[in-house]
């Protein structure tokens, strides 16, 4: 595994805690895909790291037979660009474990932006974030829910929330990867969105 890149943003996709459709609080299950995709979308825009937060030992060691799979196996031969995207990786039992490592790593102090697809009094546009990037004082951790999304405790400690993805149809279940893929071309991208 490298070391972290001098980016300052960081993914983490939290499995736990997070909600049920019940409004439980659960931990999730990894899945193969969001991995990939969301590794590969990280790669694109340049973060510094892609932390998986599970406290569960089993997946864990699933999410880690699938990492190095690509990255020490057959799949880091054929196909180098997917191993280079899996390398951003950091399995951690909970998400004050990368908050450490990020601070470590960079001297600085790490704010916390969280997703969700409901409104927030902490919202900021995306626009704002972007400018916020721009700071130099200052790490981001840019935190995705998985199941029913990051439960109302967690989304009470954050630093701030961004507002959420909206389409014209009024639907609004998209996919975390789908969802990581979006932000990060709008705070990272080419062009500026509001």
């Amino acid at each position: 595994m490298k070391p972290l890149s001098p980016s300052r943003l960081y993914l983490a996709l939290l499995h736990y805690p997070v909600k049920n459709k019940d409004g439980d609080i659960i931990a999730s299950a990894i899945t193969n895909l969001d991995l990939h995709d969301i590794a590969r979308a990280g790669r694109t825009y340049g973060v510094g790291a892609y932390y998986v937060i599970t406290p569960l030992f089993d997946q864990q060691e699933l999410a880690g037979k699938i990492v190095s799979h690509w990255q020490e196996g057959v799949g880091a031969q054929f196909n180098p660009d997917r191993r280079e995207a899996l390398d951003l990786i950091r399995v951690r039992a909970y998400l004050s474990d990368a908050v450490a490592e990020i601070r470590k790593a960079t001297g600085m102090p790490v704010h916390i932006v969280a997703t969700s697809a409901a409104d927030d009094p902490k919202r900021i546009t995306f626009l704002d974030f972007r400018r916020m990037l721009e700071m130099t004082d200052r790490s981001y951790l840019l935190v995705f829910g998985t199941a029913w999304g990051l439960t109302g405790e967690f989304m009470e400690s954050v630093d701030h929330v961004l507002v959420p993805i909206r389409g014209k149809t009024g639907y609004n279940h998209l996919s975390v990867r789908s969802a990581a893929a979006i932000i990060l071309d709008r705070i990272s991208g080419e062009q500026e969105i509001l």
